[in-house]
């Protein structure tokens, strides 16, 4: 916490992101929020606050905030107002959460109710999206709405797990294309070529952020419960047997190019930790948060002169199609930068710490 404090008061003006709503923010504070929940201290209270009044007016108006886009990771940042209402009870929160509400309840949808992942990328699901918009659509009806509409959540996770499964690894592709027309999806099964490491993490985050807010009662919380079992099993598989962290692409560790990458590393460690809190796994999975947690720490961390944390190698952004034509290819998820610090990696990164040392020190 000391070294965002420090390094990053502001993190819509750290980096290049120049005021922009990113959804990376949201994934930082998140990890603030888990923190919070271990150590309550006014200053990360006022470290959370500061970051979404940059963009919160008065009258609860979102800055820089494009709600035309119909772009699912536009939600992303909405998490956090959800505790600053509760903290605050000032109106301008929940009018900002009416508002990232009400982009979902407009958003194009596939032809079975699957959000579009943005306006610009009509029909398409990906991973990243289920991370970007369901714990928020979740968690708005549960406060709201008593809960009414979750068989909606859960119908997104069952649509994009259902479309993009590998049968034979229980890995997930990255995206799929209901129409089967963009230049990255099969023809004959919209899939996309590859498993890309970060969007199977962002998956494995949101299963575990939406499972938490379902009461134990509610029907239909074992599909979920299902998948995330099936898919952390399918991780453990892939996983690199000495550095116990994660390929950029999954199941191709050997192959010339790929490297260890710290995003998808920290969302996998932080979905298996924060699942076994849950009572999600059982004991016999200890061992493996315990390597991976120290996997992550003795791959990805170091410590600068000022005894700040730096995390190396994040994939700094990936995605299919769009402008760039990204086409889906080994040879294109290896070929974006590698940074250090990308807020992705670090908010997920924090996250994991909290939830592995909560776990571990129990254990011990």
């Amino acid at each position: 916490m000391t070294t965002l404090l420090e390094r990053y008061p502001i993190l819509a003006e750290s980096h290049n992101y120049k005021g922009k709503w990113s959804y990376d923010y949201g994934v930082i504070l998140r990890g603030v929020l888990a923190v919070l929940k271990e150590e309550e201290r006014p200053e990360y209270i006022a470290y959370v606050a500061d970051n979404m009044d940059y963009f919160i007016e008065e009258d609860g108006t979102i800055s820089r905030y494009n709600y035309d886009a119909m772009n699912i990771d536009h939600i992303n940042n909405g998490k956090i107002l959800f505790f600053l209402y509760e903290q605050t009870k000032e109106e301008k929160y929940k009018i900002a959460l009416d508002r990232l509400f009400d982009q979902l309840a407009h958003m194009p949808r596939t032809s079975e109710g699957g959000f579009w992942h943005k306006q610009i990328y009509p029909y398409q699901m990906w991973l990243d999206g289920l991370y970007m918009g369901a714990p928020f659509y979740a968690e708005y009806l549960v406060r709201f709405k008593d809960g009414e509409g979750l068989d909606d959540v859960v119908k997104q996770f069952e649509l994009c797990y259902r479309h993009t499964l590998d049968e034979k690894t229980g890995l997930l592709y990255h995206a799929w294309d209901e129409k089967r027309e963009q230049e990255w999806a099969d023809p004959q099964t919209g899939l996309s070529q590859n498993f890309w490491g970060r969007s199977i993490g962002w998956y494995m985050m949101a299963l575990v952020d939406v499972i938490e807010l379902l009461a134990e009662s509610y029907e239909k919380r074992h599909i979920l419960i299902d998948q995330y079992r099936k898919l952390l099993q399918a991780l453990k598989a892939v996983q690199d047997p000495k550095a116990k962290v994660w390929y950029q692409v999954l199941d191709k560790g050997q192959e010339r190019g790929n490297y260890l990458e710290s995003s998808a590393s920290s969302m996998i460690v932080y979905a298996a930790a924060k699942g076994y809190d849950m009572g999600l796994l059982d004991d016999s999975w200890l061992a493996f948060i315990q390597d991976s947690f120290q996997g992550l720490q003795d791959e990805f961390i170091f410590y600068t002169k000022e005894d700040w944390v730096n995390l190396t190698r994040s994939c700094e952004v990936a995605g299919l199609g769009g402008a760039d034509k990204r086409d889906g290819s080994y040879v294109y998820y290896i070929s974006e930068p590698i940074i250090t610090n990308d807020f992705k990696g670090y908010g997920a990164c924090l996250q994991a710490a909290v939830y592995a040392e909560k776990v571990l020190n129990k254990a011990n």
